[in-house]
């Protein structure tokens, strides 16, 4: 039985998407169009978004003119779904900190920094960890790069496959850890124990008793993000190429049947 909360839905289906080249272009803001088909989508299933940033990054993308972004999707789930949202009401969270222990974080990242320390990549900006609550994010370029600098980066890797090389590195150096590592976006991959990829999100929703679950997400290769929730048996996955894309299939399936 879907919750009272959503007896206003025509459809017991919940639709959830990735946020960067999903949703928005990477790092940047939804365009009015992505916020008036969701608007318009939200009038007929549940919406809810799974990033893997935290709610401060994920909130600059898609709040619009001040709008609060828990209050425009049903289900807000940052970080995986580790901190996670139901109609703007917090539900229970996760901590990496508290998995792993302070010791074994702390060698995990002084290694993760002395290897950076001794990358040569073209450039290097700031912020090479950022640790967040229920996983680190790990970039070889550092957050504090510009979107053209992203943009570079991202070109430089996929030739010279410097994250899989950085990831293998800590896969040998931390077997013992029990930690998972996955490329997303243009520069960085995200640490967290196994099984807190974007499959978290569902243990929150499994219980609502949803016809379907949908899921959009541009990161659905293997090791990318998105993978593990898009392959997942519960979810209808979606593979996008950018917000574009995801509209032309919305309207397809939800906003012109």
């Amino acid at each position: 039985m879907v919750s009272s909360a959503f007896a206003d839905r025509p459809h017991k289906k919940l639709v959830l998407f990735d946020v960067d080249e999903t949703l928005t272009p990477a790092r940047q803001s939804a365009s009015p169009e992505m916020i008036e088909v969701l608007r318009a989508l939200r009038k007929k299933v549940v919406i809810g978004f799974v990033g893997g940033s935290d709610l401060v990054k994920i909130s600059e993308q898609l709040s619009v003119n001040g709008s609060n972004v828990l209050e425009d999707f049903d289900y807000g789930f940052a970080e995986n779904g580790l901190v996670a949202y139901k109609m703007g009401k917090a539900l229970e969270s996760q901590s990496f900190i508290k998995y792993v222990g302070e010791e074994r974080y702390k060698r995990l990242v002084n290694f993760i920094l002395h290897y950076v320390a001794d990358l040569d990549v073209p450039i290097k900006r700031g912020t090479f960890v950022e640790f967040r609550n229920g996983m680190v994010n790990v970039s070889p370029l550092g957050r504090n790069a510009t979107i053209a600098e992203r943009n570079e980066f991202e070109a430089y890797d996929k030739i010279h496959g410097v994250r899989a090389a950085f990831v293998k590195v800590l896969q040998d150096k931390f077997a013992d850890y029990g930690l998972t590592y996955s490329i997303g976006g243009k520069i960085s991959f995200d640490v967290f124990p196994h099984g807190w990829n974007k499959t978290y999100a569902l243990r929150h929703v499994e219980d609502e008793g949803f016809e379907e679950i949908h899921f959009f997400g541009d990161k659905t290769q293997e090791g990318g993000n998105d993978y593990e929730l898009f392959i997942d048996p519960r979810t209808i996955g979606h593979a996008v190429s950018g917000p574009a894309d995801t509209i032309r299939i919305l309207k397809e399936l939800f906003l012109e049947a």
